[in-house]
């Protein structure tokens, strides 16, 4: 969309961000970059709705209510949903085992031309299809 070098930041890296969980450091430093211009950020509407719903439920309305003001202050741009990215989520979603949530991150990425950042293993189906960048998973703690 705008010459730069695109990021698409799934919901997990931007909670890996927020929650400072390992890849953390690689989100702050997209960010850090798109805010120096020197590439462009983007993130898809759905991942607003999850992050405000899980942040919500793990600490409340307000709790949720300030983490969307502090991510839509970070220098990203949110793509909204229109026909095309419906259809091409749909596809997608069509072709792949993954949540629809995740098939619309998934043509957002697709859409922007973009390297889709996640800690998700569900998008390494689509890999083949849409350039990612893996965060560090989380490991269990037993």
């Amino acid at each position: 969309m705008t010459g730069l070098k695109a990021f698409v930041l799934d919901t997990s890296a931007l909670l890996a961000f927020v929650q400072n969980e390992a890849g953390a450091e690689r989100v702050e430093q997209i960010l850090m970059s798109a805010r120096e211009r020197e590439c462009a950020a983007y993130i898809s509407f759905v991942s607003l709705a999850e992050l405000y719903y899980v942040s919500w439920q793990e600490a409340g309305r307000s709790a949720a209510l300030e983490l969307v003001v502090h991510v839509k202050a970070l220098p990203l741009s949110v793509v909204e949903s229109a026909e095309r990215l419906t259809l091409l989520a749909g596809s997608i979603k069509a072709n792949h085992r993954l949540s629809l949530a995740d098939a619309f991150i998934a043509a957002t990425a697709s859409q922007v031309g973009g390297i889709l950042v996640h800690k998700d293993p569900e998008i390494e189906q689509v890999k083949g299809s849409i350039t990612t960048e893996k965060l560090p998973y989380k490991t269990s703690k037993h």
